[in-house]
């Protein structure tokens, strides 16, 4: 018992978000509900996570990339998204399967600064898997419904 009570603590750990310039981060949605989001574009558990909360219409969701190095082409692909005017439709783009990675060739100097960024403030956060999510205050380290659902009651 005393096990499952630890792991659940680490799982669903307390998140100073107030720390965090939203303003930096990809922004989709306009619900109410804030979930702030660590993803990587070519991870399989990332991509079902988008597919559930493009679903949903009481989510604001706030998008910080961490491409992890097993995904070599999730760097550039980020690169991608942050050089975009639309962000949350690159993203789109991206994680579909039919992405044209000859598209990466419109990647901009301030899409790379801002890669960068995301970067800094995920490793500033102590962020090391991907998808991790934030909401309110609590964190969910992977695609867990069983633990997600009833924080975005």
């Amino acid at each position: 018992m005393a096990v499952l009570i630890l792991v659940s603590l680490l799982v669903t750990t307390a998140f100073a978000q107030s720390d965090l310039d939203l303003d930096k981060a990809v922004k989709v949605g306009s619900g109410n509900i804030m979930v702030i989001e660590f993803t990587d574009p070519d991870c399989p558990f990332c991509r079902k996570a988008e597919a559930y909360f493009q679903k949903r219409s009481d989510v604001t969701r706030y998008i910080f990339f961490m491409p992890l190095a097993r995904h070599p082409d999730s760097k550039g692909k980020v690169q991608y998204i942050l050089s975009a005017r639309d962000k949350a439709k690159a993203m789109r783009e991206v994680t579909s399967d039919d992405f044209d990675m000859k598209k990466l060739s419109k990647i901009t100097a301030k899409g790379k600064k801002l890669q960068k960024e995301h970067e800094e403030i995920a490793r500033a956060n102590k962020m090391t898997s991907t998808p991790t999510f934030v909401i309110y205050g609590r964190v969910v380290e992977g695609f867990d419904l069983k633990r997600l659902e009833p924080l975005l009651k």
